[in-house]
């Protein structure tokens, strides 16, 4: 056989053996998804936990007391959708981190404890979780900062969601707690909880100050 025709089907089945691999490669990520959850018994919510996947869908589960001041507990679960700069975020800070396939604590001594926090990665060909009280990696620090702040948000949405059933004139109250946090940048993706936001803008019966304090949330959140 001549050499030349030899090297034409290397090349072709080589072509061949490389092509699954790069589909593979695109159905693992398209399959991806990173979790935190947090535990911390004195805190408010004392359980939650973020799963957020690589085509954006997410889930939020929350349990404990409504409010550091009160003795109400109650359980939160919501569906969302994870807007793309947020999702591509997330990814990204968790393969910088090494898809948390070593630990991540300081392990350092004194520090005060500020819950059990636990980042996972999984897709169809590697999985990692670690757990920790405090992190030295800024990219950790950095994602755990991110997580925290969308609970907050989701959580917002929990109490309104509750006040809107049980007692409106807490309304006004939360949703400028939640506006001054909106404009201290300590929030991120209001569009989340925007059903519970539109139900409030919606209803004549609660006042019209809670109603527009809403509106302007959705507004300074880009939802028209």
């Amino acid at each position: 056989m001549p050499r030349p025709f030899q090297i034409a089907c290397l090349l072709v089945f080589s072509s061949i053996l490389i092509y699954p691999q790069t589909k593979t490669q695109t159905q693992d990520d398209s399959h991806a998804v990173v979790t935190f959850t947090l535990d911390f018994p004195t805190s408010q919510p004392e359980h939650y936990s973020l799963r957020v996947q690589s085509d954006g869908s997410a889930r939020y589960q929350s349990s404990g007391r409504l409010s550091a001041d009160s003795d109400q507990t109650d359980s939160f679960d919501l569906d969302f959708t994870v807007a793309a700069e947020t999702r591509q975020k997330i990814f990204d800070l968790a393969a910088k981190a090494g898809y948390f396939q070593k630990d991540v604590d300081s392990h350092h001594k004194g520090l005060a404890f500020t819950g059990n926090k636990t980042l996972g990665y999984k897709d169809q060909r590697r999985s990692g979780e670690s757990t920790y009280n405090y992190s030295a990696n800024p990219t950790v620090q950095y994602l755990t900062t991110l997580m925290q702040s969308l609970s907050a948000t989701l959580e917002f949405g929990h109490r309104l969601q509750y006040d809107h059933h049980y007692q409106k004139l807490a309304l006004d109250q939360e949703i400028k707690r939640m506006e001054e946090m909106a404009l201290a940048n300590q929030l991120v993706e209001i569009t989340a909880i925007q059903p519970i936001l539109d139900r409030i803008i919606a209803d004549p019966s609660v006042i019209n100050v809670t109603r527009a304090r809403a509106q302007r949330l959705l507004d300074r959140a880009g939802v028209r």
